[in-house]
């Protein structure tokens, strides 16, 4: 029996290949996602987590910078997420309402500033604590997006919540691009140069926004974008676009939300989509969450601990904050301005993808920054989409026990 068994070739098998690794990550995604729904009723985005930190102890987990299918992944999951968040953007309601326009800029300023003088504080690199500063200026719009789709929450919480976290992600993307502006002269802080990155970038994402967005809109006009069909023609035409920014070398987060916020803007319809546009757009999202969960080793958690915790614990405090101090003025109650701040928790995916960005401009400078980055990221990954749960929940938004949502201005 025994020499039976030697003989089956196990010695030549290498390690497993992509399709294999893929598959199990959705079958360990898909059971762990509705164990913890089943039993716990937390997001399901917590089981992918658990999933993608399983993968990581194993040894399986993402690593910096990405390779090209990891990276293709989560763009393509990302660019799905933003571009129906964007959507949900309507700018006119920013104009009748400019408390909340206000608190979206000084949350984001105030987090930045926040980090960077902890960092420097606790002895970090000034242009390392910069760059820190900059990533954690976007609360997870996709943790936020999809805890709050998952449980039907509606209501003012909500509603900010998808404002916030969409316009301080499209100003972290932005100040990550003066950022590889300077990276790119030999950190040199030249102005003129960074101001150039940031006009070619943004005239790039724009351009590629207003085609994703106009080629929507004429689909639109004469199909249901609801079915399964016409959704999934969306969902072509938003990876055809990540695809096209990835290769003109623009922010692959700039373009879908830049194109979902267009898309809101020029007309007065309130668009309507299919759950993450289908069964494909719902496998990469559940890609998405566990590779971002397996992104950590316990080598990384050792070395980025304590600048990680300055880091979070900075950032949490500064947005709080600010987002209490100007709950009156953005009409909301500082039980639901509580509730808000607390949906700024997360730090994921967004993260991930700008600390690549920086780690492709300058391979050096980005490993210097992943241990304190990615062990944020995976600190707060779990304690993520369960703060967002329990503040909807304590503002009463959740399913039947949310009250009606107020409707924006036209």
């Amino acid at each position: 029996m025994n020499d039976l068994w030697s003989w089956v070739p196990w010695s030549t098998l290498g390690p497993p290949d992509v399709p294999v690794l893929l598959a199990a990550v959705v079958v360990a995604g898909a059971i762990a996602g509705e164990l913890i729904a089943r039993t716990t009723r937390l997001p399901r985005v917590v089981g992918y987590t658990l999933a993608g930190w399983a993968a990581a102890l194993g040894g399986f987990g993402v690593t910096l910078p990405l390779n090209p299918t990891a990276r293709l992944l989560i763009d393509m999951a990302l660019a799905l997420l933003l571009f129906e968040i964007g959507s949900r953007v309507r700018l006119r309601w920013l104009r009748h309402n400019p408390g909340l326009l206000a608190t979206s800029v000084l949350e984001s300023l105030a987090a930045g500033v926040a980090v960077y003088l902890a960092l420097v504080f606790i002895g970090q690199p000034s242009l390392v604590a910069g760059a820190c500063a900059v990533l954690a200026i976007p609360a997870s719009a996709a943790v936020a997006g999809r805890v709050a789709q998952e449980i039907r929450a509606e209501g003012q919480v909500t509603q900010r919540m998808g404002y916030l976290t969409a316009l301080n992600t499209l100003y972290g993307v932005l100040a990550l691009v003066v950022l590889k502006g300077w990276i790119e002269t030999e950190r040199a802080p030249d102005l003129l140069v960074a101001a150039h990155a940031l006009l070619v970038s943004s005239i790039g994402a724009l351009l590629l926004a207003a085609l994703l967005g106009l080629a929507v809109s004429l689909a639109a006009r004469r199909l249901d974008l609801r079915q399964e069909g016409p959704a999934l023609l969306v969902l072509g035409l938003v990876l055809l676009a990540v695809s096209a920014a990835r290769w003109m070398g623009v922010s692959t987060l700039l373009v879908p939300l830049l194109a979902g916020m267009l898309l809101r803007n020029v007309s007065d319809r309130a668009w309507s989509w299919p759950r993450h546009f289908g069964t494909a757009g719902g496998l990469l999202v559940l890609l998405l969450f566990v590779m971002v969960g397996s992104a950590w080793s316990p080598a990384l958690l050792v070395a980025g601990g304590a600048a990680a915790l300055a880091l979070l614990a900075a950032r949490a405090l500064a947005k709080a904050l600010v987002v209490w101090l100007l709950s009156r003025w953005s009409q909301l109650s500082l039980k639901k301005g509580i509730a808000l701040s607390m949906t700024l928790t997360p730090l994921s995916a967004t993260a991930l993808v700008m600390l690549s960005e920086l780690e492709r401009a300058d391979p050096a400078f980005g490993a210097g920054l992943a241990p304190i980055v990615l062990t944020a990221v995976a600190l707060v990954e779990l304690i993520g989409p369960v703060a967002v749960l329990v503040a909807l929940r304590f503002a009463g938004e959740v399913a039947s026990e949310a009250p009606a949502p107020a409707k924006e201005p036209t």
